[in-house]
C-alpha cells in the first residue's frame, strides 16, 4: 500500500489576505484574518486547525464507540487553544471537550475511545503529539 496523496488549494480572492480554500469537489471555505490585515470574513488558520483536530478526534472516537457497539445518539467536540504571545503565535495548549449523548456507554468506554484516538488513530493529534500540550475532558448525557 502506497502513501495517500492529499491535496488542497488556497487562492487569494481580495486585495488583503482573504483566501478561498478548496479540496476535491467540496464547497469552498473562506479564510481571512482580523483587520487591519484582513477583513475578518473567514476562518483563521488556527481556527481551521482546531476544527480539524476536533473533527479528526471526534470521528475516531465515534467510530471506536460504534465498534464497541455503544449507542451514539449525538456527539460534540469543543476545542480551545491557548496561543503564545510571541510570534509565531502557535498553540501552547489545547483543551478538547468530548460530549457524548448515549443511553448505554459508560465513562470507561468513552475514556478508552479518547485514549485510542490520541495514541493510535487520529492523524491530526499524532502530528502535534509531544509538541503541544493537549488536555481532555468528557461527559456523557443521555437524552
Amino acid at each position: 500500500m502506497g502513501n495517500e496523496f492529499v491535496a488542497v488549494s488556497a487562492e487569494l480572492i481580495n486585495d488583503k489576505v482573504q483566501f478561498q480554500g478548496k479540496t476535491r469537489t467540496n464547497q469552498p471555505i473562506i479564510c481571512d484574518y482580523a483587520p487591519p490585515l484582513g477583513d475578518g470574513q473567514g476562518y483563521t488558520g488556527l481556527e481551521l486547525f482546531l476544527v480539524s483536530l476536533a473533527d479528526c478526534s471526534g470521528s475516531t472516537v465515534v467510530s471506536l464507540l460504534r465498534k464497541m457497539r455503544k449507542d451514539v445518539s449525538g456527539f460534540r467536540v469543543n476545542a480551545q487553544g491557548v496561543r503564545r504571545e510571541e510570534h509565531p503565535t502557535y498553540f501552547e495548549k489545547i483543551t478538547l471537550e468530548f460530549i457524548l449523548d448515549s443511553r448505554d456507554a459508560a465513562e470507561a468506554d468513552l475514556q478508552k475511545a479518547i485514549r485510542l484516538s490520541e495514541e493510535k488513530f487520529c492523524p491530526v493529534w499524532a502530528m502535534i503529539k509531544n509538541n503541544v500540550e493537549v488536555a481532555t475532558r468528557f461527559k456523557i448525557v443521555a437524552s
